[in-house]
């Protein structure tokens, strides 16, 4: 029987797995979140995940199969990480207001012998923002840990999303129907299976 780990202590990459039925551990590691200068945006997210991955592999016993994860921010060629604080979150939620930007979530599916990396992309449109709005949502959900400075299953999602073209839960950090597929490869155990 093979069991899961999921490497991240993100609480909405919890419960998307768990909401699509799985039952997982969670293990992480405190590998360092950084990649090569030059490397080209889209490709980082992959890179990190398989990065997180590799320093939990010594952890890994026969039978169990790790997933991690990491998303990224694009908007206009610019990468927009974390923002270190409240203020630098309103910056980058001005930026977003009223145009399109990519999410990309990069997955790495580990076994004691066996490597699957994909990544994800969904455009996302924002529509224009007062900015009052903008400093409420940022002051009401302090989006300190989102990639980005928004959850789009916050206030700003409900109200501010006026698009989406991909998959939605790929922005909330998990592309969990392309992974579904993948733990289906690897032979971890379907939610269905046990109807």
């Amino acid at each position: 029987m093979k069991r899961l780990i999921l490497g991240s202590q993100s609480p909405r990459r919890k419960q998307l797995l768990a909401s699509a039925g799985f039952e997982f551990e969670v293990r992480v590691s405190n590998e360092p979140e950084d990649y090569p200068a030059d490397m080209p945006l889209p490709a980082i997210p992959t890179y990190l995940a398989e990065k997180k991955a590799r320093a939990l592999l010594p952890t890994l016993q026969a039978g169990e199969v790790l997933i991690c994860a990491d998303s990224v921010v694009i908007w206009q060629g610019e990468l927009l990480g974390k923002p270190d604080d409240l203020e630098h979150a309103k910056q980058i939620v001005r930026k977003l207001a009223g145009s399109t930007h990519e999410v990309i979530t990069g997955v790495c599916v580990m076994t004691q012998n066996s490597v699957q990396t994909f990544a994800e992309l969904t455009k996302v449109t924002i529509k224009p923002l007062t900015e009052a709005e903008i400093v409420y949502y940022v002051e009401k959900d302090r989006p300190l840990d989102k990639a980005g400075s928004y959850g789009i299953q916050d206030w700003i999602g409900f109200v501010g999303v006026s698009g989406i073209e991909g998959c939605f839960y790929n922005v909330m950090g998990l592309p969990i129907s392309r992974l579904y597929d993948v733990l289906k490869e690897v032979g971890v155990p379907m939610p269905s299976d046990k109807v």
